[in-house]
C-alpha cells in the first residue's frame, strides 16, 4: 500500500475544466490522469487546469501520463494551465530539461515551436523541443 494513495477528481463548468490530482503518481495511477483529462475534453472543455498541488511523488510513468495529457489538451486547441508543481516533480522535470512544459501557461496559440527572431527565443524553443522529445521517449 502506498503512503499517499492516488486520487483524481475533475469538473467541467461552462467549458472550463479542472483536473485535481493528489498522492503518488506512478505506474499504477498513471492511467487515471489521461482518463480524467479525456473525460473533460469529451465535454468540450476549451480551457483545462491541471492541479498537481497534491502530488507527493511522480515517477517516469507518471511523468509520461502528464505529457500525454498535455499533448491531448493542446491537440484539441484548448488552453492548458498547470498549477502546483511541487519540489519532487519540479526536480524530475528539471533533470530532463522539461520545466517549461509544465510550468506557467501553455496554449495552442503560444506554441513553443513558434520562435520570434531573437537568438534567445530560438534557444528557448530548442530547449522545449528537446524536452518534448525526451518525454516522447518515456511515453
Amino acid at each position: 500500500m502506498t503512503a499517499h494513495p492516488f486520487t483524481s477528481r475533475f469538473a467541467v463548468r461552462s467549458g472550463i475544466a479542472r483536473v485535481t490530482l493528489a498522492g503518488e503518481l506512478d505506474l499504477d495511477s498513471a492511467p487515471a490522469v489521461l482518463e480524467a483529462v479525456s473525460a473533460c475534453l469529451e465535454e468540450e472543455a476549451t480551457s483545462l487546469c491541471l492541479d498537481l498541488t497534491g502530488v507527493s511523488f511522480c515517477d517516469c510513468a507518471g511523468l509520461s501520463s502528464l505529457y500525454r495529457a498535455r499533448t491531448a489538451v493542446l491537440r484539441t486547441g484548448a488552453d492548458l494551465t498547470v498549477e502546483g508543481v511541487g519540489p519532487q516533480l519540479g526536480r524530475l522535470l528539471h533533470l530532463i530539461g522539461a520545466e517549461e512544459l509544465f510550468t506557467g501557461r501553455s496554449t495552442h496559440t503560444e506554441s513553443p515551436h513558434r520562435a520570434s527572431g531573437t537568438a534567445a527565443a530560438r534557444r528557448g524553443v530548442r530547449a522545449v523541443a528537446t524536452a518534448e522529445s525526451q518525454l516522447r521517449r518515456l511515453a
